[in-house]
């Protein structure tokens, strides 16, 4: 089984002092594509955002970029490195983003393949950590699509969600969701007042494509989202708006929150979460930059930061 190469990884992050914004890539376990995104390091707090990749999208198209004619569409959907340029302009923070991606182009398969994915999903995570050289740091675990299945996977490894793990977010990526991660997630939120827990779904219970259900009534991420929002009602108490077909739970706490698109077009929103600033609000939600300079499901607020 082959691992990390440590001193390429090392001279890349420590090194070069995290260089000038640098980019590169590396592989664990052979089919692991790992990108990491590093901005111009200085001694202050980082944040390691761990983005795992949708089903069917590479790491570049996950990037995003201007799309030029006969591209390919996937490259104008999600945008999370013009995202990222964006936090980083709001953000005191070193800022760096992991993009995990796998030979499969789908996170549910390559579990499948890998029957010790468990010990393997926390390895990656405690490696990327360990590379990070700030002694002031922190994880956000975020994934969007299928990348909910390495979240997931994460917490089936673990017992306790670390301290260090400040934020976990499912940009329309909790269809794994049962009871059976309640007791951690509940317990995390407990002992960890920076604890963070975001949702984003749409109503895709009723969306059609073709003229055909795109998930069954309890296959997607709408049930799955009010499923976890009822087992933390039992615990906590939620205040509720609504802006247009948008609808908003926000813990008294302000620790979780969930942003729930209606959907009576019974159209697919899936892709539009993210790429309509939802990202950006996935990181800002509960900071002193929560919608600064932008909108959740509102007009692209990074459009200056596509390259």
């Amino acid at each position: 089984m082959k691992r990390l190469n440590f001193s390429f990884v090392l001279t890349f992050l420590v090194a070069t002092g995290y260089g000038q914004a640098k980019i590169d890539s590396f592989r664990m376990y052979n089919d692991v594509k790992i990108t990491l995104d590093v901005p111009q390091y200085e001694n202050k707090q980082t944040v390691l955002i761990l983005f795992a990749l949708p089903n069917g999208n590479t790491t570049e198209q996950t990037m995003g970029k201007k799309l030029a004619p006969n591209d390919d569409w996937h490259f104008g959907i999600q945008h999370i490195k013009a995202q990222t340029a964006f936090l980083r302009s709001k953000m005191k923070e070193n800022i760096v983003v992991a993009y995990l991606e796998n030979s499969f182009r789908s996170w549910p398969s390559w579990k499948q393949k890998h029957g010790d994915y468990r010990t393997e999903i926390k390895h990656i995570v405690d490696t990327l950590y360990s590379l990070v050289p700030s002694r002031n740091k922190s994880i956000y675990l975020n994934g969007h699509s299928g990348g909910g299945s390495f979240i997931f996977g994460y917490l089936d490894a673990i017992e306790t969600i670390p301290a260090s793990v400040e934020r976990i977010t499912f940009l329309d990526s909790d269809y794994g969701y049962d009871s059976s991660y309640y007791t951690k997630l509940k317990s995390w939120l407990a002992a960890n007042k920076k604890a963070t827990l975001t949702v984003f779904a749409y109503n895709d219970s009723v969306a059609l494509y073709n003229n055909k259900p795109v998930v069954s009534e309890k296959g997607g991420t709408w049930y799955r989202s009010h499923l976890m929002l009822q087992h933390l009602q039992q615990d906590l108490t939620f205040q509720q708006t609504r802006n247009d077909s948008l609808i908003f739970y926000r813990s008294s706490n302000g620790q979780v929150a969930f942003f729930l698109k209606t959907n009576p077009e019974r159209r697919i929103f899936h892709t539009q979460q993210v790429e309509l600033n939802g990202f950006i609000h996935s990181v800002l939600y509960r900071t002193k930059n929560e919608s600064e300079g932008y909108e959740y499901f509102g007009p692209r607020a990074y459009s200056d930061y596509i390259r």
